[in-house]
């Protein structure tokens, strides 16, 4: 039942905004980027933090007037940066920290734009990609691991900065075209072809790359870092090809494809892989 609400919802919503863009195109692009920006969960409350956060030490950074939220697991000078998905939050990094928490290293969880106690209502990979790195200037995490978006965030991340103190990651079930996403969304609300149009110039206009070279698989061409890349079969959010795409592309990285775990990638096996590779010199 709820997926046919959602069905005639998201379609309903696209029919409106199709007969829109013949009335007042502009209004038409603005609402369907808010549509494709704005996550509707993730949030999380001060007082009602998920136990697996509330005994962290928590530390709020500002960046252009927005405030975004860390969680801290102390250790050694050796860093690791977690970096959630889209409409999550730090949280999802529970079932990972027992393993990651056996390592001398410290911990370091982030809450994405608009996510978690992070401050604003538009998510988008390059604004993620600015809380990395005002956080990477002052922590030099040494690992970054990313789930979902929040790989794709890493890559794009690396790719405009080039930190080299970044030794090691880790991708989970990330996507790598940025293209596929759009045109995911574009299908899920049958979208027409002026909507699209207006959607992919105004993503040029924002970002100054263009949404065909928006490619995780294109960067990480370039990258030097050893990488753990893991994508499962029957993912039916992010379909396994972005991750050999990933696989094929990067020159120090290991794939592993499961088959069974969907999206979350949640497994203890995985998890002590993970480990072991962080812990290696």
């Amino acid at each position: 039942m709820k997926r046919i609400q959602l069905f005639i919802i998201t379609k309903s919503i696209g029919l409106y905004l199709n007969c829109l863009s013949f009335i007042n195109a502009e209004k038409a692009k603005t609402i369907a980027y808010q549509f494709f920006s704005e996550p509707r969960k993730g949030r999380l409350k001060k007082d009602k933090l998920p136990k697996t956060l509330q005994y962290s030490t928590k530390e709020t950074f500002t960046y252009n007037n927005e405030n975004f939220q860390t969680y801290i697991w102390e250790g050694n000078d050796d860093i690791i940066l977690l970096v959630h998905g889209w409409e999550s939050n730090a949280s999802r990094w529970k079932k990972i920290l027992p393993y990651l928490k056996k390592l001398p290293n410290t911990i370091i969880a982030i809450d994405a734009p608009a996510h978690g106690l992070t401050d604003g209502k538009e998510f988008n990979t390059p604004k993620y990609a600015e809380f990395i790195h005002v956080l990477t200037q002052k922590y030099n995490p040494k690992t970054l691991i990313g789930h979902s978006i929040g790989g794709a965030a890493i890559t794009y991340y690396l790719h405009k900065y080039r930190n080299d103190h970044v030794e090691k990651i880790v991708l989970l079930g990330a996507p790598s075209s940025f293209k596929r996403i759009s045109d995911n969304f574009i299908e899920m609300l049958s979208l027409n072809a002026k909507i699209q149009t207006l959607l992919e110039n105004y993503y040029f206009e924002r970002f100054n790359i263009h949404v065909n070279d928006f490619a995780g698989h294109l960067f990480a061409s370039n990258f030097h870092q050893k990488a753990i890349i893991a994508h499962d079969l029957q993912d039916n959010i992010i379909l396994v090809e972005e991750g050999r795409k990933y696989a094929q592309n990067w020159k120090n990285a290991t794939y592993i494809e499961t088959n069974g775990l969907g999206h979350s990638m949640h497994n203890g096996d995985l998890y002590q892989k993970i480990a072991d590779f962080i812990a290696e010199a």
